[in-house]
């Protein structure tokens, strides 16, 4: 309403906005908000700003106090509806797992300074450096870096079981799985 749009506009965003985020409008239309779940909660926020269509989505710590099944919904949603509108998601995280899974780019901040800043699997990489500041890797990234530590030539930017799988099979058969 505020941004002067016709009734039919309005309505036709919202049930898109909801359906974006796995939220059928129909079923939820005439419920109170006390009545849905902490992941519901989120999800109808977040429909919330995607009706005003930005082109920028910045979520503080998104999935926090979510159960893995919620989690993993929402962030599916999330990695969908930035496919399907192109909108650029800024995460402020402490989940380093998470932003793994759904970023292109990350910039570690400590202590209001940039610590550093790359491509998900160059940061992941310092996983001492990381935790020196109370951040970790992802589990994967971590098993990486201990196999490196312990002198097998594994890379160490692994960030999915696919690739750690692909990796891990490549090195068993004698290859050099550092690409």
């Amino acid at each position: 309403k505020n941004a002067g749009l016709p009734r039919e506009e309005i309505q036709e965003r919202v049930e898109h906005a909801l359906r974006a985020v796995g939220i059928d409008y129909e079923t939820f239309k005439d419920r109170s908000p006390f009545e849905l779940s902490g992941g519901q909660m989120r999800r109808v926020a977040i429909a919330g700003v995607l009706a005003m269509q930005p082109e920028v989505l910045i979520l503080d710590e998104p999935t926090a106090g979510l159960d893995p099944q919620s989690r993993n919904d929402l962030l599916a949603h999330l990695r969908r509806i930035q496919q399907e509108r192109g909108i650029t998601l800024i995460i402020v995280s402490h989940s380093m797992d998470e932003v793994a899974a759904m970023v292109s780019r990350i910039i570690v901040m400590d202590k209001g300074r940039i610590y550093a800043q790359g491509r998900p699997g160059e940061i992941f990489r310092h996983g001492q450096e990381l935790r020196q500041i109370g951040l970790d890797v992802p589990p994967l990234t971590q098993l990486m870096l201990a196999l490196r530590a312990r002198g097998q030539d594994l890379p160490t930017d692994i960030l999915n079981l696919e690739e750690a799988r692909a990796a891990i099979s490549k090195w068993r058969k004698g290859g050099q799985a550092n690409v």
